[in-house]
């Protein structure tokens, strides 16, 4: 892939020599431009992606993390890659003081929000297997993939509800939801959950105009991951460069990882009215990685 500014040239080249023009998917900026978006543990990783991506296409963005290193460098990279500056904001998800002033502050900064893009950090000891895990890395588990999404979603549809607006929650979550991955099991048990709270929201809350989606997600090239993958090959006894061929490159038929901006025109089409008869609607974003349906 090949860039330059918001408005320059982009090609992503498939393995069948197609190819699309930085024109077709800017173009996904008349879905989002000027959308008012909150985007969780953001600064690294999927959560960067989703925010710079989402900048790239015009919408208005808030960051979040626990660093204020992390939020000055992933501000200042989303800045010079998109033109556009996001809003910064210093908050822990395990702790229910930062994610009720993270609402708040948004809410101040943007003049209001649209959307909740929810993603969050690795549970400390993962990759881990069950006999491994001890009490408290089931609460920190918990903290992050259940309780965290549900107390935002809960001050973000009250205050939605509050204004008489719309809004739009996007739960990124992964594919080991349906296919499980031993190494993960407090993420993924945790994370379950999120399936059913995005349905929840759409049951009760779609006369409202509120709407709310899970997102299982397959594998990108991030720090995360090549941690993770690095600490499973050391069980394995393998170098870092041949677990990541074969536990990430090679599951998938498309020989790749997800790009950015893949997640990017997902994210643009869901928060979108296009999206609506699809309210609390699970997707898939593996590469057909796994088999299960």
């Amino acid at each position: 892939m090949h860039k330059g500014t918001r408005r320059g040239f982009y090609t992503v080249v498939t393995p069948y020599g197609n190819v699309v023009l930085a024109s077709q998917y800017l173009a996904l900026g008349k879905l989002v431009n000027g959308l008012k978006v909150l985007v969780t543990a953001s600064t690294r990783g999927i959560g960067f992606y989703a925010a710079r991506e989402l900048a790239r296409l015009g919408a208005r963005v808030a960051i979040a993390s626990r660093s204020q290193e992390n939020l000055e460098k992933a501000a200042h990279e989303i800045l010079r890659a998109t033109g556009q500056e996001p809003v910064s904001i210093r908050a822990d998800m395990t702790r229910r003081d930062d994610i009720e002033r993270l609402v708040d502050e948004a809410w101040r900064l943007l003049g209001g929000l649209d959307a909740l893009v929810f993603n969050t950090g690795n549970v400390s000891c993962e990759p881990c297997y069950l006999h491994e895990a001890g009490y408290d890395d089931w609460v920190e588990a918990a903290q992050r993939h259940l309780i965290a999404p549900g107390y935002l979603a809960s001050l973000f549809v009250r205050r939605l509800l509050g204004e008489k607006r719309p809004g739009v929650i996007v739960f990124l979550s992964s594919v080991s939801v349906k296919h499980p991955m031993p190494v993960f099991v407090l993420a993924d048990t945790a994370r379950a959950g999120l399936v059913q709270l995005a349905k929840s929201i759409a049951l009760r809350y779609s006369s409202d105009g509120i709407r709310a989606y899970t997102v299982l997600l397959g594998s990108f090239d991030t720090p995360g991951a090549r941690s993770n993958i690095a600490r499973i090959a050391e069980r394995l006894g393998m170098s870092p460069e041949e677990a990541w061929r074969r536990l990430v490159i090679e599951v998938t038929p498309l020989r790749r990882v997800a790009k950015p901006e893949e997640l990017g025109a997902l994210l643009a089409y869901l928060l979108s009215p296009l999206s609506e008869y699809m309210n609390g609607s699970t997707l898939v974003l593996d590469g057909a990685m796994t088999g299960c349906v």
